[in-house]
């Protein structure tokens, strides 16, 4: 696939806030190499890595998309959860808005328990299900699906462990980044300055608590993801040709899970 720029612009991501740090004393010296400058008592963020970094994840994640990987993006702080939500939606991935929840991935099997409890009390719900139960029963129920829809509605498509998940706050969901890290899935992580990029597998630089800043890096990762997934039948007709997997060139540690 052919590498892009991705349109990012450093004005646009400067207006976007994406180049303000954490005040200088509670700085992680691991963000060194991204720091740019000190003002008034917080760093900035050098956003010519930033954009480095982005551009390259994004070449990354189209590629992935365009093969049929699977994405999870957990975003969990409330200023954005609702963001992350409708960016998942629009670009047909998976997504965590509320706590998560320990063994998420870790303990898989007993989540795919409940993700068929899930859609089994949605059917009954859809289909007047409940109204034939006793009220008790029926009320019982109802919390469980109240409950199972706050914490799985933007899992209960997901039918294996995802290929790639992407992070807004490094801080916010160190669980989910644990998780991701024994079972050996890659991970796109905001990460700003109070962070340590050695955690994650691609690392971006930038304000991890401004709307707008996370805004403007997951808008770009997404429509990446939506390019590749117009591109998928394409690369199956390809493959189909070639008769031999195509995987990224940019991550040879990432190629035994992709070639799974």
């Amino acid at each position: 696939m052919q590498q892009k720029n991705w349109n990012i612009d450093l004005e646009e991501m400067m207006k976007a806030g994406v180049h303000f740090g954490h005040k200088t004393q509670k700085w992680n010296p691991k963000m060194s190499p991204y720091i740019y400058t000190e003002r008034k008592g917080a760093h900035i963020i050098d956003l010519v890595k930033t954009a480095r970094i982005l551009s390259g994840a994004c070449n990354l994640v189209s590629k992935a998309a365009m093969q049929e990987k699977e994405f999870l993006i957990v975003g969990t702080k409330y200023p954005i959860a609702d963001l992350v939500e409708s960016l998942a939606i629009k670009s047909r991935c998976h997504y965590v808005t509320k706590k998560w929840l320990g063994g998420m991935l870790t303990n898989w099997s007993t989540i795919k328990t409940r993700l068929r409890r899930f859609q089994f009390l949605q059917d009954e719900e859809d289909t007047g299900g409940f109204d034939r139960l006793p009220k008790k029963e029926s009320a019982t129920l109802k919390r469980q699906l109240i409950r199972l829809r706050k914490y799985l509605s933007g899992m209960q498509y997901m039918s294996n462990l995802p290929d790639i998940v992407i992070i807004t706050d490094q801080h916010e969901q160190s669980t989910a980044i644990q998780e991701c890290i024994t079972l050996g899935i890659p991970t796109i992580c905001v990460v700003d300055t109070d962070c340590d990029p050695n955690l994650i597998d691609i690392p971006i630089p930038g304000n991890d608590d401004a709307r707008s800043s996370i805004r403007w890096i997951l808008e770009k990762l997404i429509l990446a993801i939506q390019e590749g997934r117009s591109k998928s039948k394409l690369w199956k007709v390809l493959q189909n040709i070639n008769n031999r997997p195509s995987y990224p060139s940019s991550s040879r540690r990432w190629s035994k899970r992709w070639q799974g």
